[in-house]
């Protein structure tokens, strides 16, 4: 995407939310609360009513400054929104995330996701929606591939996904939904006229529909999808049917399996973990709707390792992550994690894993919504690095 590197110049947050969480709020800080005392305010009002903050719209938004080897320098702005429906404790928070980001390479991108619960979490919606033109490195299939063989693939793109849950039992949802993917103005470029792409090999188009529904299981025990606390735990399995008679290209089918898990640790640490596959059922997607390092809806697998990197029909990822305090307030945290992902090669096997690791920092951004800002540095194998960062946690 979207969300890398953020760092926010100026703050803005509308507080108008809540849980019981008033007393422990009055020990912590965040971003908000040093931008308020250098305007000579006081912080504490945020926090200082008799009664629980009532539910309603909380925003934090700042200008984003980043660099990345896929983008180079980039400027934009994120708004994230996070509301409860109604104050009952069944109820989980919900959030809206929109980007709009200019970079160094000529990218445009403009994303918008949500997570929109319904009173006493009895529905759910999930919603993903971007506009891009986007020049993207491409290296080709599998884990083989070798740094020098990268190549550009330019071109626009519209998604649109929404998914439509009901509570089934406690935590438990099931769903449907419908995706589009569209690109257009496909072009390969940057091309030795005697090198002959993986794009080519697996049949290029100037452009590619997939259109399809999906359905979906859902057990979720996290209140709050930004940041979750220790205990959570998330599983979503999705199978996506793309059908000629909804207007996609080819005819496809894939199945997904996202899954998370939080444990608390000594010390208010946090071990979290998670496992993202997508395979292949039937058919042939469209290059540029393979699974890839980065290509889930934040963009956030494989870190250490420049989105797109790796690509195949078939993919497994898994990813830790240790979090822990650095001060007592909350202000400031710290992350080190690592990952191991393999895309399958053209023979649709796996044949390698690739490795990464890393370091990052957590900064307080709305101690409200929980919200971090995450900056990370992650190193992968052939000297592969770069920074990462979300507004939210990485998962």
């Amino acid at each position: 995407m979207l969300s890398r590197l953020w760092i926010p110049l100026c703050l803005v947050s509308v507080v108008c939310y809540s849980q019981n969480l008033k007393d422990s709020l009055v020990h912590q800080t965040d971003a908000i609360d040093i931008g308020m005392k250098i305007l000579h305010k006081d912080p504490g009002i945020r926090t200082q009513n008799n009664q629980e903050i009532k539910t309603g719209l909380k925003v934090s938004a700042g200008p984003i400054i980043e660099y990345l080897k896929a983008t180079g320098v980039a400027y934009g702005a994120a708004v994230n929104g996070a509301f409860l429906t109604d104050t009952s404790r069944s109820t989980n928070l919900s959030s809206v995330l929109l980007t709009v980001k200019y970079t160094q390479r000529k990218q445009f991108l403009l994303p918008l996701q949500s997570s929109i619960w319904f009173p006493g979490s009895r529905f759910y919606l999930l919603g993903d929606m971007r506009f891009m033109h986007y020049p993207q490195d491409s290296y080709g299939f599998g884990g083989k591939t070798l740094e020098t063989g990268v190549y550009t693939v330019s071109y626009k793109y519209f998604r649109f996904y929404e998914v439509a849950y009901r509570k089934v039992f406690k935590n438990f949802y099931a769903g449907v939904g419908y995706k589009l993917d569209h690109h257009w103005n496909i072009v390969q470029i940057e091309i030795d006229p005697s090198f002959v792409t993986d794009f080519t090999k697996y049949g290029y188009t100037p452009r590619s529909v997939s259109s399809g529904f999906s359905l979906n299981l859902l057990y979720d025990t996290r209140r709050n999808s930004i940041n979750p606390v220790a205990g959570g735990f998330y599983a979503n399995m999705e199978f996506r049917d793309n059908l000629s008679a909804l207007g996609s290209d080819k005819q496809w089918s894939s199945l997904l399996i996202d899954i998370r898990k939080y444990f608390r640790l000594p010390h208010n640490m946090i071990l979290a973990l998670w496992s993202y596959n997508v395979i292949t059922l039937r058919g042939n997607p469209p290059y540029l709707d393979l699974p890839a390092t980065g290509g889930d809806t934040y963009n956030n697998t494989g870190r250490g390792y420049e989105q797109g990197r790796f690509l195949g029909k078939n993919m497994v990822d898994l990813e830790a992550e240790l979090r822990f305090p650095i001060t007592k307030n909350g202000l400031v945290g710290g992350v080190l994690f690592a990952n191991a992902e393999s895309l399958s090669e053209f023979s649709n096997r796996f044949e390698v894993v690739s490795f990464a690791c890393g370091v990052g920092l957590r900064l307080k951004f709305n101690k409200l919504s929980n919200t971090n800002v995450a900056i990370d540095y992650g190193v992968g194998k052939g000297g592969s690095n770069s920074f990462f960062g979300n507004l939210g946690e990485v998962f």
